[in-house]
């Protein structure tokens, strides 16, 4: 018959396997699970751990996609996180392929992201509000193999779309959400058109709160007949009925103008008077 104290006791084995040494683990395998720790806490925290995982984190394979987002907009100041985006940058050597950005960005660090990452491929911009047309074009010229642009909270002329689209011609994904107030009256087909012109390789399009018409809409499914998603939440000028509403149908993924907007991270508020609608980004 067992003892109580040898039945209470652990085998080595059990002990073994329940404390494993995680430097014993293959390189790809640590690599694997620190990446999903994100950018910031690799910089900050995973690589002070120990030499290995310090020396781990400096392989530019690691910095090939990096997330900057839900960062808190005071803490440690909008300069020290282009910082230390531009040390991420670095830690790349070249082979950045995708960057998610919020808050911080400028053109100054567009520039920079630009300059050292022709291999880009993904560029996604939350709530960057120092971010000009030229800065735009100017990082466009640099990011020839980019695929998909997403912008939330900044104005686009129809010469900047048009300019994106003439320097990206691989692009397959352009999501725009101006992240304004929206007063109803006006339509313009500026932007829809530039769309239509310079980026007919389009798999994924979001216009939200755009001030196209049906004419802009028609322009679009004219030139990019690849379309597999199409968002037109709050695009109250477009009128899907007849042809052009059976053309949307077609569309795999589609949203139209009065669907919730729930996941975009705005609410819709109406005034007094209920003469305009206005979108408040949280």
């Amino acid at each position: 018959m067992e003892s109580p104290s040898s039945s209470s006791t652990p085998s080595t084995s059990t002990r073994s396997e329940q404390y494993r040494n995680w430097l014993e683990l293959p390189r790809d395998v640590t690599a694997s699970i620190l990446q999903r720790l994100g950018a910031i806490e690799i910089l900050e925290s995973a690589q002070k751990v120990c030499m290995h995982w310090r020396n781990l984190c400096k392989d530019p394979s690691m910095w090939r996609d990096i997330n900057m987002c839900n960062l808190c907009k005071g803490e440690d100041g909008p300069s020290y996180q282009r910082k230390m985006c531009r040390n991420f940058v670095d830690r790349s050597c070249g082979q950045l392929r995708g960057i998610n950005i919020q808050y911080v960005a400028n053109d100054e660090l567009l520039n920079y992201i630009a300059q050292s990452s022709s291999q880009l491929r993904r560029l996604r911009l939350f709530d960057c509000y120092e971010i000009t047309d030229e800065g735009l074009i100017e990082m466009a010229e640099k990011l020839p193999l980019l695929e998909e642009l997403e912008i939330m909270s900044s104005l686009l002329s129809g010469e900047t779309i048009e300019a994106v689209g003439r320097h990206c011609p691989h692009l397959k994904s352009f999501k725009w959400n101006p992240g304004m107030y929206r007063f109803p009256g006006i339509q313009c087909d500026e932007e829809a058109v530039a769309v239509a012109k310079n980026m007919p390789e389009l798999r994924h399009l979001q216009l939200m709160r755009n001030d196209l018409t049906n004419d802009g809409l028609q322009a679009i499914l004219d030139n990019c007949p690849n379309l597999e998603s199409l968002d037109l939440r709050k695009c109250y000028h477009v009128t899907l009925s007849g042809d052009l509403g059976r053309r949307c149908a077609r569309i795999k993924n589609l949203w139209l103008p009065n669907d919730s907007t729930s996941d975009c991270g705005f609410i819709v508020e109406t005034s007094d008077n209920g003469s305009f609608e206005q979108d408040i980004p949280f």
